[in-house]
């Protein structure tokens, strides 16, 4: 997946807002809450890491090219970070950040995900 097509990703799903920080990386957020980010790559590979389930974290840690995301998971979070070959396709990592983004949206407060129409009927 290349930066643009992750960040066209991100932009389609609901509520979404960008902002380039922590040393040029593409953050994406839900409710003023991260669940995305493309950023910090030492070779060809994007790094993208993303929020996750505490089985999806145990299961994908374990996967070559993927890792526990540095700095985040450290501090106890579920965040993996894709950073190298094979790691997953380009289905596979939509999949995981559009849950990311469901899991993040979910935490917010009810009074926000109301605001911002996210996920009422569930």
């Amino acid at each position: 997946m290349t930066r643009d097509e992750f960040n066209a990703f991100c932009k389609s799903l609901p509520q979404t807002t960008h902002v380039v920080q922590w040393g040029g990386a593409d953050v994406w957020k839900v409710g003023g809450k991260v669940f995305a980010i493309a950023g910090w790559t030492k070779n060809e590979t994007l790094g993208i890491t993303f929020k996750t389930s505490e089985i999806g974290y145990e299961v994908l840690k374990e996967m070559p090219g993927l890792r526990p995301a540095p700095y985040l998971a450290s501090r106890g979070m579920k965040w993996i970070q894709h950073y190298d070959e094979p790691g997953l396709g380009d289905d596979d990592l939509r999949d995981h950040i559009k849950s990311a983004h469901h899991i993040v949206a979910k935490g917010l407060t009810r009074k926000l995900q109301r605001a911002l129409d996210l996920y009422q009927d569930e």
